[in-house]
């Protein structure tokens, strides 16, 4: 049986077999929780990207790549791109819900136990947080029935207390 839980901190430093980065389509590290796992994770993160994926790497919105973690506590970085938020017109839920479960596909074809999650593009992306944290927990919750064992945890980590919040309670917790 997955738990799934939700904590405040810094997900750089929580150590799990994937840890899920909010990238974006060019893979070429940003700001927020991407600029912070390319640092963290330092050079090698970048010239993994570069060697399964190419110099002209893209990954299209919705969906997501692997890479080694590099300096980052786990295993394997899962980039997944979400989308840029456009009012609610644009498919935006689809392609979240997308992010998240090709995420998850990925985590469990490579073997992982445990997997980190921040809230997809709620950062820059400027995605409404409570309407996200809906996505997620009904993508993750809809994943987990289909597959009850296939992670030991999946744990949301999360940056401000604003955004723990909104996750707990689309959680019902």
């Amino acid at each position: 049986m997955t738990r799934v839980a939700f904590v405040q901190g810094d997900i750089t430093r929580f150590e799990a077999d994937a840890i899920v980065n909010a990238a974006n389509s060019g893979l070429v590290g940003g700001g927020g929780v991407d600029g912070a796992i390319h640092r963290v994770g330092g050079p090698a993160v970048m010239v993994d990207l570069e060697r399964r994926y190419g110099p002209d790497r893209h990954c299209p919105t919705g969906s997501a790549v692997v890479s080694d973690a590099g300096d980052l506590p786990a295993r394997i970085v899962i980039h997944a791109v979400g989308p840029v938020w456009r009012g609610g017109g644009a498919r935006e839920a689809d392609l979240l819900a997308s992010a998240y479960r090709t995420s998850l596909d990925l985590a469990a074809e490579e073997g992982c136990r445990s997997i980190v999650f921040p809230s997809i593009s709620t950062g820059v992306y400027g995605y409404p947080v409570a309407d996200a944290a809906r996505v997620a927990r009904g993508t993750v919750d809809a994943w987990i029935a289909q597959r009850p064992d296939a992670f030991d945890s999946i744990t949301f980590v999360l940056f401000s207390a604003d955004t723990l919040r909104a996750f707990e309670e689309a959680a019902g917790t």
